[in-house]
C-alpha cells in the first residue's frame, strides 16, 4: 500500500502589534520572534480577523497536503503539496518569491484551509490519492499529484508538484508553475520513480522523491514539500527515499510475486 501524503500547513508572519483572531476548526500557535509575531496554522478551515492599530502587511507561507503514494511494486511516489511563499527570495517551482499580503483590513474576514495529506492507494489499479488545497485569501497551493499504481493508473497524477510513474509506462505527473516539480516518468528499467517537491523533480532511476525547498519564516530554516519515494521489489530494485521535507519513503515488495509492501506516510505539516 501507498504511504499517505502529509498534511499542508499555513504560517503568517507579520508585526507583533497584530492580533490574529482565527474561527471555524482552525487549530494554529502563535510565537513572538523578534518584533513580529509567527502564527502557525496546522489543521482545520475558517476565516481569521486581524486587530491592529497599523496598516496590515503580512508575509505567508501556504503548502498543500502531499500526495498518497501508488500501490503495489514499482508503483509510483505521491508528489508534494504545492508550496507559495512571499519569504525569502525563492518560492515553489523555482519561482521568485510572491508579493506579501498588503492593505488587509481590520475586523474583516480572510479565509484560511490547511489541505489534508492524500490517502496512500490499497489497489495496484488505483493510483495514491491527490492531497488537498491549502489556502490564505487568494493564495492557493495545489494539493500534490497521486503516485501511480502498478497495474492500471501506472502514470502519476497532476498536481502542486506531480506524482511519480509505476513500472516503466507514460509520462511523468506535472507539477504546478509557481509551485512545484514534475514527478519522474518511466522508470530504468522498471523502477517506481519518485514524486516531485518544490525544489526539484523527482528521480526516475533511484525512485527518490524530488526536493522539498527551505523556508525561514518561522525564524529558523525548515523544508517542507519533499516528494515521496517510488516503490522497490527487494534488493534488486531498491524503494526509492523520500525528498528532504517531509517526503515519505517508497514500499518494498520484498520479492516476486508479492505485490505491494507499505510506504512510509509523509511527515504531518510539512506537505511531503
Amino acid at each position: 500500500a501507498g504511504g499517505t501524503g502529509g498534511s499542508g500547513v499555513v504560517i503568517l508572519r507579520y508585526p507583533s502589534v497584530y492580533f490574529i483572531h482565527p474561527g471555524g476548526t482552525l487549530v494554529s500557535s502563535t510565537v513572538t520572534s523578534g518584533t513580529d509575531k509567527i502564527t502557525t496554522f496546522t489543521s482545520g478551515t475558517g476565516n481569521i480577523t486581524f486587530e491592529t492599530t497599523q496598516q496590515l502587511n503580512v508575509d505567508y507561507l501556504v503548502v498543500a497536503g502531499g500526495a498518497g503514494g501508488g500501490s503495489g511494486y514499482y508503483a509510483g511516489g505521491g508528489g508534494a503539496g504545492g508550496l507559495r511563499t512571499s519569504f525569502g527570495s525563492t518560492s515553489g517551482g523555482g519561482a521568485s518569491a510572491e508579493n506579501k499580503k498588503t492593505g488587509l483590513s481590520i475586523a474583516t474576514n480572510y479565509a484560511v484551509t490547511v489541505g489534508a495529506g492524500g490517502a496512500g492507494s490499497t489497489n495496484t489499479s488505483t493510483r495514491g490519492a491527490n492531497g488537498n488545497d491549502s489556502v490564505f485569501i487568494d493564495i492557493t497551493s495545489t494539493g500534490g499529484g497521486g503516485g501511480g499504481a502498478r497495474n492500471s493508473q501506472q502514470q502519476g497524477a497532476n498536481g502542486g508538484s506531480g506524482g511519480g510513474n509505476a513500472y516503466n509506462t507514460g509520462g511523468a505527473g506535472q507539477g504546478a508553475s509557481g509551485q512545484g516539480y514534475n514527478g519522474a516518468g518511466a522508470g530504468s528499467p522498471d523502477y517506481g520513480t519518485g514524486g516531485g517537491g518544490a525544489s526539484a523533480a523527482g528521480q526516475a532511476t533511484s525512485g527518490n522523491g524530488g526536493a522539498g525547498l527551505a523556508v525561514s519564516i518561522t525564524g529558523s530554516s525548515v523544508t517542507y514539500a519533499g516528494g515521496g519515494g517510488g516503490g522497490g521489489l527487494g534488493s534488486t530494485y531498491p524503494v526509492g527515499s523520500g525528498g528532504a521535507g517531509g517526503g515519505g519513503a517508497g514500499g518494498d515488495a520484498g520479492s516476486y510475486p508479492s505485490t505491494s509492501g507499505p510506504g512510509t506516510d509523509g511527515t504531518a505539516n510539512t506537505g511531503g
